[in-house]
């Protein structure tokens, strides 16, 4: 389907757990219709899951169009594509393996229908990795599954934010594993998906890029480990002899704590916590987390199920509205380019 950069691009959102906060979230970011303006959105679920929280939320006034024709969606609507026809019981806060089992449906029909060019980029809701983790999944998460899926090869889990945009070297690992994951092959791959990344989909020129050490301190020269002079230095001395404007390694605590990190367009962190601690300490409620590196944009809140708050009308749809935001921007940001060349 030919695409103009002006055409509002089509964005699919699969709502999640349904017992956990995606459906709520969802069904208040897009109650905003600021949002219609910038997108047409193709809600991957149930109509039954959204009347049963549209009933409990007290939001009548949200109306959306039945897809009942494949790729059939209305611009001015909010579309909903059925991936199930079973009765599912909806119990707010409790983990289901049959939410989970929806959840991956709709998952599954998302990426299906990005495939074929009948939605530019999609949103994925939050699924609860314990129950949908299986013989039909058998991911540690999003990330990992729609690597394969896509045939990326590699891919960049990058925390989005007003100001700070953060990608992982080693994702969802044990602790215990991921020193084996440092290697001078996997920290200078990830530092280029990051840089390219910073170019193609944030039209960032000459981007700036700070790397952070593994241990404390940054290995203290080697007397708290040797990751950093055996691996992190020699990959970043090597970039920067072919022009990167790569830096560190830096102490994570410090780096964060001083305020370093708005003197650069991005960040390398080792490992999960190490940046997303962080992360989520400076940018909770507008950040987002974005897939790097695959032939499709897809975008996700920084937050998970939180069955604590599932079914009480409680949770914020700010991180879900940036996402849904984030994924149109990259996504004209990349038209733009295509027409440029």
């Amino acid at each position: 389907m030919q695409t103009h950069p002006s055409d509002k691009p089509r964005i699919g959102i699969t709502l999640g757990d349904l017992n956990g906060i995606g459906p709520e979230v969802v069904i208040k970011a897009l109650a905003d219709h600021r949002l219609h303006n910038l997108m047409t959105p193709v809600i991957y679920g149930s109509t039954k899951a959204l009347s049963f929280y549209r009933k409990l939320m007290n939001l009548e006034e949200f109306n959306y169009n039945v897809v009942k024709t494949k790729g059939q969606f209305f611009p001015k609507a909010i579309n909903v594509v059925n991936c199930w026809e079973d009765m599912i019981e909806i119990n707010p806060g409790q983990p289901s393996r049959q939410t989970a089992k929806a959840a991956l449906l709709s998952l599954k029909k998302a990426v299906e229908e990005v495939k074929e060019g009948l939605i530019d980029g999609f949103v994925t809701g939050p699924i609860d990795k314990n129950t949908i983790h299986g013989e039909e999944f058998p991911f540690q998460g999003h990330t990992e599954y729609l690597t394969q899926e896509f045939n990326a090869g590699e891919s960049l889990m990058l925390m989005v934010g007003q100001d700070l945009k953060v990608g992982l070297v080693t994702e969802h690992i044990p602790v215990k594993e991921i020193s084996s994951f440092i290697t001078r092959e996997r920290v200078e791959l990830k530092i280029r998906l990051l840089e390219l990344t910073l170019k193609k989909d944030f039209l960032i020129s000459k981007p700036k890029i700070a790397v952070l050490g593994l241990n404390p301190h940054a290995g203290d020269e080697g007397l708290l480990g040797n990751e950093e002079n055996e691996v992190i230095k020699p990959v970043i001395q090597d970039l920067k002899t072919k022009g990167k404007l790569i830096f560190g390694p830096f102490p994570a605590d410090g780096f964060f704590a001083s305020g370093q990190h708005s003197k650069y367009d991005g960040i390398i962190a080792m490992y999960h916590d190490q940046g997303l601690v962080a992360f989520k300490t400076l940018s909770f409620e507008s950040g987002i987390n974005y897939t790097a590196g695959l032939p499709h944009v897809r975008t996700s809140p920084d937050h998970g199920t939180a069955y604590n708050l599932a079914g009480k009308n409680l949770a914020s749809e700010s991180s879900m509205r940036q996402a849904m935001y984030v994924a149109c921007e990259i996504i004209k940001n990349r038209r733009s380019q295509l027409v440029e060349n």
